[in-house]
C-alpha cells in the first residue's frame, strides 16, 4: 500500500550545507531554487520571493534571514515546505550578515510548528552556533524539529 501521509515541512533534501558566500539576490534565488527542487512550489515563487524582499527584509536577527513569497505567491504553492541554506561565511543582507536563510513555502499555515521551534532556537546560542556551523543535516533537523 503507498504511502499516503504528508511529506515533512522540513526534509533532509531541503537541506544545503557549507554554500560559498554570495549576494543577498543570489541566495534568494538559490533558496526559491531549493523550494522549486522539493516540488513546493511552481517556477514563478522564487520572483515573489524578491518581490517581498524589496519590500521588507527577511533578516530576522542572529545572523538569520527568512526569505518568502508575497501573498500573491501563495498562489503558487503545492505544500508547504522549508529549506535550510547556511552560509559559514556570511551573506551581506542588507548590511546585516545572514548565516542562514530559511525559505517558506505555505499557502496556509502549515510551516508554523517549525517556525515556532525556531523561534525558541533563536533564543538559545549555542544552537544557533550549532544550525551556523554544522555539517551534518541531522543536526538541523533535530534542533528545528517542532517538539
Amino acid at each position: 500500500m503507498p504511502d499516503l501521509s504528508p511529506a515533512p515541512v522540513l526534509s533532509r533534501e531541503g537541506i544545503r550545507l557549507g554554500l560559498p558566500t554570495v549576494d543577498r539576490d543570489t541566495a534568494v534565488d538559490q533558496a526559491g531554487r531549493a523550494l522549486v527542487d522539493l516540488g513546493a512550489v511552481e517556477a514563478g515563487y522564487p520572483a515573489t520571493m524578491h518581490e517581498r524582499e524589496a519590500m521588507v527584509s527577511s533578516f530576522v536577527g542572529e545572523g538569520v534571514a527568512i526569505p518568502h513569497g508575497t501573498d500573491a505567491g501563495r498562489a503558487m504553492v503545492r505544500r508547504a515546505s522549508l529549506a535550510v541554506l547556511q552560509y559559514p561565511d556570511g551573506v551581506d543582507w542588507d548590511g546585516q550578515t545572514v548565516h542562514l536563510a530559511i525559505a517558506i513555502a505555505a499557502a496556509e499555515d502549515e510551516h508554523m510548528a517549525v517556525m515556532s521551534r525556531l523561534a525558541q532556537v533563536l533564543l538559545e546560542p549555542e544552537a544557533v552556533q550549532r544550525l551556523r556551523t554544522t555539517t551534518d543535516p541531522d543536526d538541523v533537523l533535530a534542533l528545528l524539529a517542532p517538539a
